[in-house]
């Protein structure tokens, strides 16, 4: 142990001599008692790449603090600038490290970019860390941009309406209030001294008007008598004032869905085949089973889970309605992922069911719950919409008879489900009321032909109107 502390003690006394050597060499002005060797202080040590601010390392040291060194601090100028680098550890900060940049997060593999919405804190305000302070609005969801620390947010860096990237600064937070206090004080005295009544300023003001009135008599001059209002010809339409309309600029998911849905449009040759599905059975079902469902489950029993089930035996019989075009091949998908169309108030998403076929009734429902409660908050996610092999639309719950559903691409067909109206039937030779709803099959005729969209429908008809179908596979 001698031995290796002596090596050691051997090694810096040499090393310190050449760098007394070297530093004669560059500055012959510079003594020796340039360098110190002592530890336990904030020093820079000189290294093959550059000077790294280091604490307690103890040889071969130039102490840059000092303020008497001034023939050290030469020496250190005279390296090059590109040897020079300076480290720091502190991400997003300022040079004083109260200052913390909230920036854009990462959005998705497909989304570049986004559009700063709405500003949910004011500046001065209080937040803590991961606190929403904006919103991003994109093509498909809309995303939190958080607070990194906590603090007060000191001031905004964009607009509302910038597009902006992951990466960019949206805000500067401050660690402590010191970077708000000085703004605020500002203000105050600003406001003081505009409430400060200013004396010469008024007596300017009362002299002008007087000044006005006894030149007004000279100035007045007859006017002139004014040209009639132009007559309207018969044919010429009487439209509304401009003052009457308002023009807002359409949001980034407004636009994309009108982007896809005429893409849908220009790209598949779409037809429509319908049918009346007797909800008698299905409903008696949901009714005998409601409260044990609830106890058991802790989800309501829904219309919309016999439909997924029943959409997937349909996939499963007619799997081509399952499949897509893609250039001069027709892609088989083996999986069943139904997605499910929700309205929102900022526009209509799609979030997916991942493989429905291999669910029951109870995971069907808690899964809908879920996105759909995601997407009317705004917190679904872009995974939870990517995807999709069939679409089921219910416009049943708005109170729709019937309709023609667009095609959701890179999907072959979608299903729309309408409202249950109470219509006499013939049942048995007798006429009886019954609820029925009116189901309708949009399909790529390109793909799928007639027969297949008819029994694909005829099939759901038949599991609605009877569910022990599902459980015989008959």
């Amino acid at each position: 142990m001698l031995g290796a502390l002596r090596r050691n003690v051997a090694s810096r006394g040499s090393s310190a001599s050449a760098l007394r050597k070297s530093l004669h060499a560059i500055r012959p002005g510079v003594s020796a008692s340039g360098v110190s060797s002592d530890a336990g202080k904030e020093i820079l040590l000189l290294q093959p790449r550059g000077i790294t601010h280091v604490r307690n390392f103890s040889p071969l040291v130039l102490p840059g603090c000092s303020i008497g060194l001034t023939k050290t601090r030469d020496v250190i100028s005279s390296i090059q600038s590109e040897t020079i680098m300076q480290k720091s550890c502190r991400a997003f900060s300022s040079g004083d490290g109260d200052l913390v940049d909230a920036v854009v997060p990462f959005m998705g593999e497909s989304i570049s970019d986004g559009t700063l919405a709405t500003f949910l804190k004011k500046p001065g305000d209080r937040v803590a860390a991961d606190e929403p302070i904006a919103q991003i609005e994109t093509d498909k969801v809309t995303i939190d941009v958080t607070s990194p620390q906590d603090g007060v947010l000191q001031e905004y860096v964009a607009k509302e309406g910038d597009t902006v990237e992951p990466g960019n600064r949206i805000a500067v937070i401050s660690k402590s209030a010191e970077g708000v206090a000085p703004a605020a004080s500002a203000e105050k005295k600003s406001e003081k001294a505009a409430s400060k009544p200013s004396p010469p300023t008024e007596t300017v003001k009362e002299d002008k008007p007087k000044a006005k009135v006894e030149t007004s008599p000279s100035v007045e001059k007859p006017r002139a008598p004014s040209p009639p209002p132009p007559k309207r010809t018969a044919t010429e339409p009487i439209l509304p004032p401009k003052e009457r309309e308002r023009r807002v600029p359409m949001t980034r998911l407004r636009k994309r869905v009108a982007t896809r849905l005429k893409d849908s449009q220009n790209t598949f040759a779409m037809l429509t085949t319908f049918n009346e599905v007797d909800m008698t059975n299905l409903m008696k079902l949901r009714s005998d089973y409601k409260d044990a469902f609830v106890e058991k489950h802790g989800v309501k029993l829904g219309f919309m889970s016999g439909f997924v089930k029943a959409a997937v035996s349909a996939l499963q019989h007619q799997p081509i309605v399952n499949a897509v075009i893609d250039g001069d091949d027709i892609i088989y998908r083996d999986y069943i992922d139904i997605s499910i169309a929700v309205g929102t108030p900022k526009g209509l998403v799609v979030p997916v069911v991942r493989d429905a076929d291999k669910m029951n009734f109870a995971e069907i429902e808690k899964t809908i719950n879920s996105l759909a409660k995601k997407a009317n908050d705004g917190t679904i996610s872009i995974d939870e919409m990517a995807g999709g092999s069939f679409t089921i639309s219910n416009g049943g719950v708005y109170g729709s008879l019937l309709s023609t559903p667009i095609i959701n691409p890179p999907q072959s067909a979608i299903l729309g489900m309408h409202s249950i109206v109470s219509r006499p039937m013939v049942v048995g030779g007798n006429v009886v009321p019954r609820p029925m709803m009116y189901v309708a099959l949009t399909y790529d005729h390109r793909l799928i032909d007639g027969r297949e969209a008819v029994f694909f429908l005829r099939r759901i008809k038949d599991v609605v109107e009877d569910p022990r179908r599902l459980l015989l596979d008959v």
